[in-house]
């Protein structure tokens, strides 16, 4: 079931552009990198579960590619930006072939279950 959105018809003219350009460049930065790699991990310094994250895939052999945007005190803003754009609420965000697969939990699931292999298409 899609998640509930704002209808633009129900912003003020005067905030729309605001809203659709919030810290564009980020997510354009994260939707090219969905794009040109089979496994993306969005995350950010200091965040133990974007470290798990990046180990399990290590300890599974998948390469993968990672973003990071800033700490816990910088570049809030800006991931703001993604999860405004994803609707996931933490860190990391995880996606395979361009689509959101959600954080660790998730991902550790994939890989346990060899889901993951399957997404990617590998035997």
């Amino acid at each position: 079931m899609p998640r509930t959105i704002l209808d633009e018809t129900r912003m003020h003219p005067m905030v729309r552009e605001r809203v659709a350009n919030w810290h564009a460049d980020i997510v354009h930065n994260v939707q090219a990198a969905t794009l040109s790699n089979p496994i993306l991990v969005v995350g950010m310094a200091q965040n133990p579960f974007c470290r798990r994250a990046r180990k399990a895939l290590s300890d599974a052999q998948q390469p993968f590619h990672y973003l990071e945007y800033g700490s816990y005190l910088s570049e809030w803003r800006r991931r703001t930006a993604l999860k405004m754009w994803t609707g996931w609420p933490t860190f990391p965000m995880v996606f395979v072939r361009g689509v959101l697969v959600g954080g660790y939990s998730e991902l550790k699931a994939l890989i346990d279950s060899g889901e993951l292999k399957r997404l990617l298409g590998q035997p």
